[in-house]
């Protein structure tokens, strides 16, 4: 804390992410500005959250002028770090960091680092709640839970943390936690960062700056990952759920193995995993890594996977009627994760998919709706888009699928419905983010629950497996 006291802090971005920084480096005694593009009136209660504190506040036009002459600046998540204010600010030997940054330097517990494009709350959930099971005392924090900045000094080295970081949070990283684990990459986020490779680039420092005695878990399944072994300055450990993998996490039959201490153990049967899905499986597999890395008994792994239903808003049953079940799976916004989960199901699947676009293709979004799914109903800003991608896998693939267009997202669960028979399912799966709709996914999957429930005049009842 004393490294902070009387330096010159500027904090890029007045919200939530930025929130805990502001705090702490004025708890930590730093002489800190505030800066936002946004006026007082537009930041709202951003800007009441902060006004109370003892901070300059730089508003506006301008705000970024003069950064080479801090100490230390805090871009926002997301913020470009090529942007010439901060090129300038790094040419005159000005810090920069964020919040995750500042944790890691200041924390004493070892910490687990989960990132990918698609599962990071899954997994993270899974490592937090095994190793609460096993007995160890866990901070879960980054993309979860709350911001872990203020608790830092409460964190003894006894503890565990786990991170579920993106790759916005781990772009400016130049520290890595013990163990990082990348779940899988796939073309995500490329509406902000200018290109796949930035965005690879950005998931590499989990495990860019670790030492001889740091662990990256990667799946060998995943083309990027898998290349991503090449690199590791640590211990390299792969999990597949496709081959057996001597030394890391794999799925024998239906039998998930470890062997990351040079024996192989069965950690647990494909049986014990109640959420749906193959893509689920692969989470599992770095589960049972880091279960077995952070030295803890296999049974607590088994006992949460038996209990574990998931997490809101990832192929979350709602309700079943008139014999049709419905699944919320707001938080695929990507065409990878749609995927994911159009391949959950055997039964035939009615997917509603559309929002706002990412600037990534929907080609193998539509070779699977084509293949998968008995009806497409499209939605939002992308609709058109995804439509016309589908159209081309038809031609491709010489097969059909009906795919029909709403106007409100309300139409769509209705339409939905309505293309769907006893026996059938229908799936939010959108592959698409909802800004053009939503504030977020979870209002989107929230809205889903309210219509399907309205259609059924039906409450929660306990969900059924795929």
């Amino acid at each position: 804390m004393a490294a902070f006291r009387g330096k010159n802090a500027a904090v890029l971005g007045i919200g939530a992410s930025n929130a805990p920084v502001i705090k702490f480096l004025v708890e930590a005694g730093a002489k800190v500005t505030a800066c936002d593009m946004k006026t007082r009136e537009e930041l709202g209660d951003a800007y009441e959250a902060v006004a109370g504190l003892p901070v300059e506040l730089r508003l506006g036009p301008g705000y970024l002028d003069g950064l080479e002459g801090f100490d230390m600046v805090f871009p926002t998540p997301g913020m470009p770090l090529d942007i010439p204010e901060l090129v300038r600010a790094r040419e005159h030997e000005t810090w920069q960091s964020n919040e995750v940054g500042l944790f890691l330097d200041l924390c004493e517990a070892p910490v687990v680092g989960i990132t990918g494009s698609d599962g990071k709350t899954t997994t993270t959930t899974l490592v937090s709640e095994v190793l609460k099971a096993a007995g160890k005392k866990v901070f879960t924090g980054g993309n979860i839970g709350n911001p872990l900045l203020s608790e830092v000094v409460d964190i003894t080295p006894d503890s565990i943390v786990v991170l579920e970081l993106s790759s916005f949070q781990l772009q400016p990283l130049s520290k890595s936690p013990h163990i990082g684990v990348v779940l899988n990459l796939s073309a995500n986020h490329l509406d902000h960062h200018r290109s796949m490779e930035e965005y690879t680039e950005a998931k590499k420092n989990i495990f860019r700056h670790q030492g001889p005695d740091d662990f990256a878990v990667l799946n060998l399944d995943n083309s990027y990952t898998r290349a991503m072994g090449d690199e590791c300055p640590g211990h390299r450990v792969f999990f597949s759920r496709q081959r057996e993998v001597p030394g890391g996490a794999y799925l024998r039959d239906d039998d998930i193995v470890v062997a990351v201490h040079g024996r192989e153990e069965v950690a647990a049967n494909r049986s014990d995993i109640r959420i749906p899905g193959d893509h689920n499986v692969e989470n599992v597999l770095a589960v049972a890594a880091v279960t077995a890395l952070c030295g803890c008994d296999f049974e607590a792994l088994r006992q949460v996977l038996r209990e574990f239903r998931g997490v809101p808003h990832r192929i979350e049953f709602v309700a079943e009627v008139d014999g049709v079940r419905f699944y919320d799976d707001s938080i695929a916004t990507t065409p990878s994760r749609a995927v994911a989960g159009l391949r959950s199901f055997r039964d035939p699947v009615v997917v509603i998919a559309g929002g706002s676009g990412k600037n990534v293709p929907f080609d193998e979004f539509a070779d699977a709706a084509v293949e998968r799914a008995k009806a497409v109903v499209l939605v939002g800003d992308t609709a058109p888009q995804i439509r016309a991608a589908i159209e081309e896998a038809k031609a491709r693939r010489e097969k059909g699928v009906r795919t029909v267009e709403a106007r409100t997202f309300e139409e769509a669960v209705r339409l939905a419905a309505a293309e769907a028979a006893p026996g059938d399912v229908v799936l939010l799966s959108p592959a698409c983010a909802s800004f053009d709709m939503f504030r977020n996914y979870k209002e989107r999957g929230d809205r889903f629950k309210e219509i399907v429930r309205v259609l059924g005049q039906v409450t929660d009842t306990p969900g059924r497996k795929p």
